[in-house]
C-alpha cells in the first residue's frame, strides 16, 4: 500500500475514533499529522473537513431522532419545537466567535504544543467537574431550558483551540449546567452536525482555490475511513460513559498530552 494512501486511512481512524469521545479529534490530528510528517496540501483544511465523515455517523445513528423531529416541526409539536431551538441555541455562539476568530484558529491548527498544553489542561478540568457535580436535574435534551442550551453553546467555543474538545467542552458545559451524562453526551452529538457543516463548509468556501484534485481526494478518502469508524465509536462512548462516567478520558488526556509534549520539547 502506498505510504501517503496509509497515513491518510491511518488519520482517518483517529478522527473516527477521537471524535465524539472528549479527547479533542482535530488535536489528535494535528499531533498525528506531525508525527507522521503528513502534509495535505490545504493547511488546516484537512483536519477540519474530514470530521464531517464523523458527522455522517451521527446522521445515520440517530435518523429516527431527526426524522421523527422533522415531522414534529411540520406539525408544530411542542416537543420537537424545543429539541431545534435547544440545538440551534448551542450553535448559535460558535457559529458568531467563529466568524470572528476563523484565521486565529487556523494558525493554531500549526501548533502541536498548543494541543499538548490543551489536552492535559481539559482532563484536569474533567476531573474536577466530575467530583463536583452531583444530582443532575435534565434528563433530555428536550427537558433542556434555552438558558442551559445557550450556556453550552457559549461553553463550546472553547473548543476552536486545538486540543480542547469540541465534545469535551459541550459535554462538560452541559454536566455544569445540570445535565446527566448520557444526554450530555447526546446532546453533543446532535450539537456537532450544525456545527461541523458550517465550519466544513467555511472552510472550504475559504480555501476552494487551494484546494486541488489530489488535496479532494485525500480528503474523500479520510472522510469515508472517519464515517465508517465513527459508526463503531459512538454506540461504544455511551456504553462507557453511562457506566465509568468521564474520568478515564480525562487521565487519558493528561498522558497524551504530557507525552507528547515531552516529544516536542525533545525533537
Amino acid at each position: 500500500m502506498d505510504a501517503n494512501l496509509l497515513t491518510i486511512i491511518l488519520l482517518g481512524i483517529v478522527e473516527g475514533v477521537t471524535e465524539f469521545i472528549p479527547v479533542s479529534s482535530t488535536g489528535h490530528l494535528v499531533l498525528a499529522a506531525e508525527l507522521l510528517g503528513f502534509k495535505s496540501g490545504a493547511s488546516g483544511t484537512f483536519e477540519i473537513v474530514i470530521q464531517l465523515g464523523a458527522i455522517l455517523a451521527v446522521l445515520v445513528l440517530y435518523w429516527r431522532r431527526f426524522l421523527d423531529v422533522a415531522i414534529g416541526l411540520f406539525r408544530l409539536d411542542p416537543q420537537a419545537l424545543i429539541f431545534t431551538r435547544n440545538i440551534l441555541l448551542g450553535f448559535l455562539p460558535s457559529a458568531v466567535v467563529g466568524l470572528i476568530v476563523y484565521d486565529g484558529v487556523k494558525a493554531l491548527l500549526e501548533s502541536p504544543m498548543t494541543v499538548a498544553v490543551a489536552l492535559v489542561v481539559g482532563g484536569i478540568a474533567i476531573l474536577i467537574l466530575e467530583r463536583l457535580i452531583k444530582n443532575p436535574r435534565v434528563h433530555s435534551v428536550e427537558a433542556m431550558s434555552w438558558k442551559v442550551a445557550l450556556g453550552i453553546g457559549v461553553v463550546q467555543c472553547l473548543s476552536m483551540i486545538p486540543g480542547v474538545s469540541r465534545s469535551g467542552a459541550t459535554i462538560m458545559g452541559a454536566l455544569s449546567l445540570g445535565v446527566e451524562r448520557k444526554t450530555a453526551a447526546e446532546f453533543s452529538f446532535f450539537l456537532a452536525v450544525p456545527t461541523m457543516l458550517a465550519a466544513s463548509g467555511y472552510d472550504l468556501y475559504k480555501t476552494s482555490e487551494a484546494l486541488d484534485s489530489g488535496a479532494i481526494g485525500t480528503i474523500a478518502i479520510g472522510f469515508v475511513v472517519s464515517f465508517v469508524v465513527a459508526l463503531v465509536v459512538i454506540r461504544w462512548f455511551i456504553n462507557i460513559v453511562t457506566r465509568y462516567g468521564f474520568a478515564p478520558f480525562a487521565w487519558y488526556r493528561i498522558v497524551a498530552g504530557t507525552a507528547a509534549a515531552i516529544w516536542l520539547m525533545a525533537r
